[in-house]
């Protein structure tokens, strides 16, 4: 089976493993630090805060946004649970912004008009999650503009964009986001098993998510309610997760973050191998956004159903019995049961059900051969002309 995405390790990734390993520290040592400064330098950002997932980086990210009960989060509902979830956690109430029918991404326009209604009915969100779909970047320059206006804070969801760029700078640099999250999954740019990241240019922010990541503890005097009572002493000032990351997991991140623009190079050929070969096929490409480029985290395609003989559903299981292991990212949101249940309903964001219908993600990753490469095409031509 030809898997949709998988991670690309070598000796150098299990050597940096290892001598963590040998070392002194297994947890909460000096490589995590190493590793979220690299992060920062690469991103041209002032902070970064590793944490042990990405959807813990959206939660403290939320809270240290200053989310919580009576405020409205929005997002996308083209995208993983995890961006809307994180808005429940802090007890806000969710709502989405359909997408955009040429890139997938959340669509400004749709925003904008969403936010003058919300304007005159006194319900702007406090938050919105902006989420980097297979790699690029929504409108980031607009919705910074709206921000502004609006007086909402932006997070980019960025779990698919380790080190693509906007306006040309990093994704995570901080010009058009108040706080960038990535992910380390295993199926993601890089990997460190399991892990997430937050970067920020604003210091308050990261001095309450560096906190929010460990029980909302400090050992920092200056953050105390009273005097030390030694070297041993710490202070709880609010309530935090056990969100942290390990020396572990940041050591295999640090060593892939070393690889990071050679995996981007074979996504970006990859990808543009699957725009030739497949510029004849009755099915829609990913359409780049303005100003960004994608880190190719995916690559989707659009089926022309009222083109092709066979359904949505049949294709992508012909695809899968023919040891393609294609997948579709995602589900709206807004469609899931526990969202059904806030009131939610079909017909809601009609262009992310109607991307649903027909969406499909093929294989992408580093090592994923010109030849696999073939076969996912020639099979997926077979189907569609049936």
């Amino acid at each position: 089976m030809i898997p949709y995405g998988r991670q690309s390790l070598d000796q150098a990734d299990i050597d940096a493993v290892v001598a963590v390993l040998q070392s002194d520290w297994l947890t909460q040592g000096p490589t995590i630090e190493r590793f979220e400064q690299a992060m920062a330098a690469r991103c041209q950002a002032d902070f970064a805060v590793a944490v042990c997932n990405a959807t813990a980086a959206l939660h403290i990210a939320c809270l240290a946004a200053g989310l919580g009960p009576g405020d409205r989060l929005w997002t996308t509902p083209n995208t993983f649970l995890a961006s809307a979830n994180c808005g429940r956690y802090c007890g806000a109430e969710v709502d989405f912004v359909d997408i955009d029918p040429l890139t997938w991404n959340l669509d400004a326009v749709v925003l904008a008009a969403k936010l003058e209604q919300a304007e005159r009915d006194g319900t702007l969100p406090k938050v919105l999650v902006a989420v980097a779909f297979s790699g690029q970047s929504c409108d980031m320059r607009r919705i910074a503009e709206l921000a502004e206006r609006y007086n909402f804070t932006v997070i980019e969801d960025a779990s698919h964009a380790v080190g693509a760029s906007y306006a040309g700078r990093p994704v995570g640099c901080g010009e058009f986001a108040a706080m960038t999250v990535f992910s380390f999954h295993p199926v993601k740019i890089i990997t460190s098993a399991e892990g997430g990241m937050v970067l920020t240019n604003r210091p308050h922010l990261a001095e309450r998510l560096q906190r929010l990541r460990s029980h909302g503890m400090t050992r920092d005097a200056q953050q105390m309610t009273e005097p030390s009572h030694g070297p041993w002493y710490y202070q709880q000032i609010e309530l935090g997760f056990n969100y942290r990351i390990t020396d572990l997991q940041a050591a295999l991140g640090l060593s892939q973050l070393d690889k990071l623009d050679e995996f981007i190079a074979r996504r970006r050929e990859l990808a543009a191998r699957y725009d030739r070969l497949l510029a004849y096929l009755p099915v829609t490409l990913p359409s780049p956004q303005h100003e960004a480029e994608s880190a190719w985290h995916l690559y989707v395609i659009r089926l022309q159903t009222e083109r092709i003989s066979l359904s949505h559903r049949q294709v992508f299981e012909g695809l899968r019995a023919a040891g393609i292991g294609v997948n579709l990212h995602y589900i709206p949101v807004h469609l899931q049961p526990y969202y059904r249940d806030l009131g939610f309903a079909e017909g809601d964001f009609p262009e992310a059900e109607r991307y649903y219908a027909q969406a499909i993600s093929l294989p992408l990753y580093p090592l994923l051969s010109d030849e696999q490469q073939d076969h996912v095409v020639e099979q997926l031509r077979r189907l569609t002309e049936e």
